[in-house]
């Protein structure tokens, strides 16, 4: 199925209306697995013409990704990652771990953005930050198309490298699934229990009996009320 190509479009408007000079676009990915962290990209493209093919990045198959990804990282003006590990993910909530990360990513950036497109309709950045939500803006935005897929690979890649030079998470399967529900990761969890890169706050440990024990409650009736209301809109 065709796609429309991203554009600058939301950018233009940021720049003309808000005087923006420098704008990021910012993307997640890792929101909803049950393993390893939430990866947050910041990218700044200026008003360039991006590589052929650059669409949100689950709109892309695994092997183009990776060539795409390296073609980004050169073609961007900066870029920039942050991360929110599983233990800050239990202890703050994924509201507070997902701002954590993106801000993480953009003071990776060499220059403090002006405006930032985030994707999605929740902002979870706030103040200071100026922020234009975007829903669909890994699709229709090239700065946080950009992101998603250096945000993607990167963590792919890291969910990949877990454990594989002694093979201690090869039951888990992660560089098939990058930490996401899939049932060999299940039959692993229900086999062998959840690594120290497992979210320990997550449901899934609901469904395992055998490992209930080990379940964190760390953060706030609310916090925890909007992320089981989906209202976070998590990536499975």
């Amino acid at each position: 199925m065709p796609y429309e190509p991203p554009t600058h479009t939301v950018e233009r408007s940021l720049r003309a209306t808000s005087g923006a000079r420098t704008v990021a676009g910012v993307d997640e990915v890792g929101r909803g697995a049950w393993a390893g962290p939430v990866t947050v990209c910041a990218a700044v493209t200026g008003l360039r013409r991006p590589p052929e093919g650059l669409t949100d990045s689950k709109l892309i198959s695994p092997k183009r990704r990776a060539e795409l990804a390296p073609l980004l990282e050169k073609w961007v003006t900066a870029y920039g990652l942050g991360h929110a590990s599983p233990l800050e993910i239990d202890d703050l909530g994924m509201t507070a771990a997902l701002r954590l990360a993106a801000v993480r990513a953009l003071e990776a950036l060499p220059v403090r953005p002006d405006a930032v497109i985030l994707d999605g309709k929740h902002d979870y950045l706030g103040a200071p930050w100026n922020v234009r939500t975007v829903i669909k803006g890994d699709q229709s935005c090239i700065a946080v198309a950009a992101a998603s897929v250096i945000a993607k690979v990167h963590r792919d890649t890291m969910m990949a490298e877990l454990g594989a030079d002694t093979g201690q998470y090869e039951d888990f399967a992660f560089g098939a699934n990058a930490g996401y529900p899939s049932p060999v990761h299940r039959a692993a969890l229900e086999a062998q229990g959840p690594t120290p890169h497992h979210r320990l706050s997550w449901s899934y440990l609901d469904a395992l009996p055998r490992w209930q024990h080990l379940k964190k409650v760390r953060f706030s009736a609310e916090a925890a009320a909007l992320e089981s209301g989906g209202q976070l809109g998590f990536d499975f």
